[in-house]
C-alpha cells in the first residue's frame, strides 16, 4: 500500500509539471502579442512625444546610404579601398572637423617618427618606436581626461591616436605612408560632408534654438512655483496640483545646457541667431536658474508644514512673502516672455521694484520682531529673501544676454508686427416710425467702418 502511494506522488508532480509547461505553451503568444503591442505604444509614444527623434533616424539612414555607395560603386572603392570605413565611422560617431586636423597632425608625427626610428638602424629602431608609441599615447590619453577636451574634442584624440600608432608601426615607405594618410583624411572628408548636407539640408534641427527654448522653459517652471507657491501655501489654497514638480527638471539640465551649447557653437547662422551668438551666456543664465532652483528645493521641503507665526505678525509676514512670491514670479514670466521673442526685458523691471521694495520690509520686520518661537516662518522668510536676489542674477544674466545678442525693444519689435486689416460690415438697419406721424419706414444702409 505505500509503494502505491509512493508510485502515485511521483506521477501526479509529474502530471503537475506538465500542466504547467502546457499552460505557459498556450499562453506564450498571448503573453508575445502583448509585449508586442506594448513595444508599439512605447515606439508610438516616443515618436510623438518628439517627431524630431523620428526626422534623424531617417537622415541618419539617408546619410549612411549615400557613404556606403563607396562600398558599391567599384571605381570609388578603386580609390580608397577599406580606408572607405572611415566615412562610415564619421558619420555614426559625429561629425566634427577637427578630426580632419587630427589626421592631418597624427600623419605627420608619425611620418616624422618612422623617419627618426629608422636614422637610429635596425636595433634602435623598434625601441624608439616603442618610446614614440608610448608617449604621445599616454599624453593623448591623458588629455582626453580634460573636461573641455573631453566633450568637444574627444573622438578628434582617438583618431590622432589611431592615426600616428598606424603610421609610425606600419612599414610602409614614406610616399606610402601619405598616401594613407590621404585616403584616410578623404574619407572623414566624404563622411563630414554627407553629415554636414543632410543635417543642414534636410529638415535641420538647431541645437541653438533647442538651447533658447529650454532656457525659456526654466524660468517659467520657477515662475510657475513661485505663484503656486504665494496662491497654494500661503493662502492655504486646497489646490492638489504638487508645486515640487515645477522646477525638479531645472536641477538636471546643466550637461544639457552645455551640450546644446557646444553644438550651437559650430551651427552656421540660422534664423535670429547670427554668427558669434554669445551662446556662453547662455550657461551663465542656466547657472543662475538653477541657483534659484536650489533655494527653491531647501523652500519646498517646508511645504508640508503650515505657516507659523506669532498672531500679531503672521498676516503682516503672509502678506510680504505671498508678494514677494508673485511679483518674483511675474519678473521671471516676463523674462522669460522677452527672451522667448529676443527683446530687452524691460517690462520685468517694474516687478522686480516691486519684489526688492516687499523684500525691505520683510526685512525691517525681522529685524524688529522677536520671532524665536516662529523659526519655521523665519526659515520661510529667509529662503524667500535669497531667491529675490537669485531672480535678480537671473534678471541681470538675461540683461547682460540682450545687450549682447542686440536684442530689440519691444517698441521696435511691435513694429514688425503685421496686423491683418479688418473691416466690420454693418448689416441694414430697418427704422421704423409710428404711423401716427405719417412718416413712412425709413431704411438706413451704414457704410462699412475699417
Amino acid at each position: 500500500m505505500e509503494s502505491l502511494e509512493m508510485g502515485v506522488a511521483p506521477s501526479q508532480e509529474r502530471a503537475g509539471i506538465l500542466a504547467c509547461a502546457w499552460r505557459w505553451l498556450m499562453g506564450l503568444p498571448r503573453s508575445l502579442m502583448a509585449k508586442v503591442v506594448e513595444l508599439a505604444k512605447s515606439v508610438m509614444k516616443l515618436g510623438q512625444d518628439d517627431p524630431r527623434r523620428v526626422t534623424h533616424s531617417v537622415k541618419v539612414g539617408f546619410a549612411l546610404s549615400l557613404v556606403s555607395l563607396i562600398y558599391y560603386y567599384q571605381p570609388l572603392y578603386n580609390s580608397f579601398g577599406v580606408s572607405a570605413m572611415w566615412a562610415v565611422m564619421t558619420l555614426v560617431v559625429v561629425f566634427e572637423f577637427y578630426v580632419e586636423l587630427a589626421t592631418l597632425v597624427a600623419g605627420a608625427l608619425g611620418v616624422g617618427a618612422h623617419h627618426l626610428a629608422s636614422l637610429s638602424g635596425k636595433t634602435g629602431e623598434p625601441i624608439m618606436l616603442g618610446f614614440f608609441v608610448f608617449l604621445q599615447a599616454t599624453g593623448s590619453t591623458f588629455m582626453r581626461f580634460f573636461p573641455r577636451i573631453k566633450a568637444n574634442y574627444d573622438y578628434g584624440m582617438l583618431i590622432f591616436i589611431l592615426t600616428f600608432t598606424r603610421v609610425s608601426v606600419s612599414g610602409l615607405r614614406e610616399d606610402e605612408i601619405l598616401e594613407f594618410v590621404h585616403k584616410r583624411l578623404s574619407t572623414v572628408v566624404i563622411g563630414g560632408f554627407a553629415c554636414l548636407i543632410t543635417s543642414v539640408i534636410v529638415c535641420p534641427v538647431w541645437a541653438g534654438e533647442d538651447l533658447h527654448r529650454l532656457i525659456t522653459r526654466n524660468m517659467e517652471k520657477l515662475a510657475n512655483f513661485l505663484e503656486g507657491f504665494g496662491n497654494e501655501y500661503l493662502r492655504e489654497s486646497n489646490q492638489s496640483k504638487s508645486l515640487s514638480q515645477r522646477y525638479k527638471s531645472v536641477l538636471g539640465m546643466k550637461s544639457n545646457e552645455e551640450s546644446l551649447a557646444n553644438f550651437a557653437s559650430w551651427e552656421p547662422r540660422h534664423g535670429q541667431f547670427g554668427f558669434c551668438h554669445p551662446w556662453k551666456q547662455y550657461l551663465k543664465i542656466g547657472d543662475s536658474i538653477r541657483q534659484c532652483a536650489y533655494k527653491i528645493e531647501a523652500l519646498d521641503s517646508y511645504l508640508t508644514t503650515k505657516f507659523q507665526a506669532p498672531p500679531q505678525v503672521q498676516t503682516r509676514l503672509k502678506e510680504l512673502c505671498a508678494e514677494m512670491s508673485m511679483e518674483a514670479a511675474r519678473a521671471l514670466k516676463q523674462l522669460a516672455s522677452s527672451h522667448k521673442t529676443m527683446t530687452v526685458p524691460s517690462s520685468a523691471t517694474p516687478h522686480l521694484e516691486k519684489s526688492q521694495t516687499a523684500a525691505t520690509a520683510l526685512k525691517l520686520l525681522l529685524d524688529t520682531t522677536e520671532l524665536l518661537d516662529a523659526v519655521h516662518a523665519t526659515t520661510v522668510a529667509s529662503l524667500l529673501l535669497k531667491i529675490i536676489d537669485c531672480t535678480d542674477e537671473i534678471a541681470k544674466s538675461v540683461n547682460e544676454l540682450a545687450s549682447l545678442a542686440s536684442f530689440k525693444t519691444a517698441e521696435k519689435a511691435k513694429k514688425h508686427v503685421k496686423c491683418n486689416e479688418v473691416v466690420l460690415a454693418v448689416s441694414t438697419l430697418m427704422v421704423t416710425v409710428s404711423p401716427e406721424n405719417g412718416t413712412p419706414p425709413v431704411r438706413l444702409n451704414p457704410a462699412p467702418v475699417a
